[in-house]
């Protein structure tokens, strides 16, 4: 009886010596690529915009690195703190905030800065957009309600600039939709008005890493400045989103 060689078996069966050889290699890269597509876990959003798209109000510069490395740390973060724990990965982030008392102790910290990082972050780049014309106000119901709350715009601008300006070290100020009523509000360091149980419908971000670059430590010029890059059209859409809740 002849007997083959390993060689001749695989020409037999219609397969290359190489292709057997690299099999293996290939189910592993499949299988690599399968663990790394859960791994990839929360990510950073693409800005709406260009970078200098808010100038004068915000500079290009300030906004590449707020978006690309600080908001880009936050969501590293955040996906190492929930690796371990498979019932808080992929979750979506405002669920994840808003449920920050049930998450296990011994990341709730992590999750609390970083998570809320990641939340306030993904919003504020939203509730900003390039400026359409000068002197920036909402229109509609917002603008009513607006009016109504606070007496005028001028009122609630010179009131949420205070709040914002206030804010001792770093923080954000919040215009939030609380018990179907609009309130002004600050949170310390990365804390999200959605722990709370409140809407969040406009943030200015405070923390010397959104402005010192173009301001230094002239906090109250940013937030005057700022005022022209809001997105009003955005949060029109939080406070009809928040009412149907």
């Amino acid at each position: 009886m002849q007997h083959l060689t390993r060689r001749q078996l695989l020409r037999s069966a219609g397969v290359s010596a190489v292709a057997l050889a690299l099999a293996p290699r290939l189910t592993l890269a499949a299988e690599a690529k399968k663990t790394e597509e859960k791994k990839i876990g929360y990510t950073v959003p693409n800005l709406p915009y260009a970078f200098d798209a808010l100038e004068p109000a915000i500079d290009a510069r300030t906004m590449e690195i707020h978006h690309d490395r600080h908001h880009k740390a936050y969501v590293d973060n955040l996906n190492k703190a929930v690796a371990e724990q498979p019932q808080w990965q992929g979750m979506p982030i405002a669920d994840l905030v808003r449920k920050i008392n049930n998450v296990p102790e011994s990341i709730r910290t992590a999750v609390r800065n970083n998570g809320g990082g990641h939340a306030n972050h993904t919003m504020f780049w939203e509730m900003m957009g390039p400026k359409v014309k000068s002197g920036n106000q909402p229109a509609g119901e917002v603008a009513k309600l607006i009016d109504e709350t606070f007496g005028a715009f001028d009122k609630f601008q010179e009131a949420f600039s205070k709040t914002a300006v206030g804010r001792f070290g770093s923080g954000w100020a919040w215009l939030v939709l609380s018990q179907g009523k609009l309130m002004i509000r600050d949170t310390v360091n990365q804390d999200c008005p959605l722990m709370d149980g409140q809407d969040p419908l406009l943030g200015i971000d405070v923390w010397e890493h959104a402005y010192y670059l173009k301001y230094q430590n002239k906090r109250a010029d940013y937030v005057k400045a700022w005022w022209e890059a809001v997105n009003w059209d955005n949060v029109a859409e939080r406070y009809k989103l928040a009412n149907k809740g």
